[in-house]
């Protein structure tokens, strides 16, 4: 079988199994080597790694990795491509095939199952309108893993990483940030894919912390404060918090705990650092008992 990531091999695969591309699923394989060696590069990929693949398509990266990796467990949601995928994983005995939908399938299982328990790799090239989800699956479920490296639409990578007071500054940004360390890898034209995206894309590392940076008293309530927080990004904290109507605390409270932490009452979810949050959410929670 010969190695993808380049477009002759790729045309073939699809001419071979006469594949046509869903666009419920945001397929769109990759056809450059250097972007595929920079992606595994960046994941860390050790043969002593266990390595999560979501979205393998054709097996393009899945060869990169398999050739590198302990195991590859490779998730398709898309039942077409696991016959193409059985052939073109054919020569690789440490790449498992799975036909499931990520956001349904039990990760921790495959954890426990595939690398006994022990923290896995995921790397993914995952499509604009399911990223968030399965990126705050992998954390909250606390999924037992080092490492998240992905290709994504370059403005949501934009977000993972930026700082308060940015337009592109929300509940994602937050998120990943209080569970993993973010960093752009590099840059993806879209004239990488096939077919081409409307878009550009990026490859983002997110290197899992140990612990948080912030110690919360409910990670729960944090993040229902947060969301309540950019749920309406035009009102102010106090507004936002106010009509959320699942966090158990009068409007009089939030003003107090604000004032508390120095901050006007007039203040924006966006303005605030994680570390506000932790203390904003932890000063809620004890006000609410």
């Amino acid at each position: 079988m010969a190695t993808l990531g380049n477009a002759k091999n790729t045309i073939e695969v699809l001419q071979k199994y006469n594949f046509n591309f869903q666009k419920k699923f945001g397929q769109n394989f990759l056809i450059d080597a250097n972007i595929l060696e920079k992606i595994v590069d960046a994941a860390q990929v050790t043969e002593e790694d266990c390595v999560l693949e979501i979205g393998p398509g054709i097996g393009t990266m899945t060869q990169y990795l398999a050739e590198r990796a302990k195991t590859v467990i490779a998730v398709e949601i898309d039942k077409n491509l696991i016959p193409i995928l059985q052939d073109t994983l054919s020569p690789y005995a440490n790449v498992t095939i799975m036909n499931e939908d990520i956001l349904k399938v039990d990760i921790n299982h495959i954890v426990d199952k595939y690398n006994g328990g022990k923290p896995i790799k995921v790397v993914a090239n995952l499509p604009y309108y399911i990223t968030t989800p399965i990126i705050m699956a992998l954390f909250e479920k606390h999924v037992a893993l080092q490492s998240i490296t992905i290709m994504v639409q370059k403005e949501v990578a934009d977000r993972m990483q930026v700082g308060p007071g940015t337009k592109d500054y929300g509940a994602l940004s937050l998120a990943v940030q209080y569970y993993a360390h973010p960093e752009i890898v590099v840059r993806v034209p879209a004239s990488c894919f096939m077919p081409r995206p409307n878009v550009d894309s990026t490859v983002i590392r997110l290197t899992r912390y140990e612990k948080p940076p912030v110690e919360v008293t409910d990670e729960v309530y944090l993040f229902a404060v947060i969301r309540a927080s950019f749920n309406q990004r035009r009102k102010t904290l106090v507004n936002g918090l106010t009509n959320a109507g699942n966090l158990g605390i009068s409007r009089d409270n939030i003003i107090s705990v604000l004032e508390e932490m120095q901050l006007s009452p007039t203040v924006r979810g966006e303005t605030l650092t994680l570390e506000q949050f932790a203390e904003f959410s932890n000063c809620l929670l004890s006000k609410r008992a």
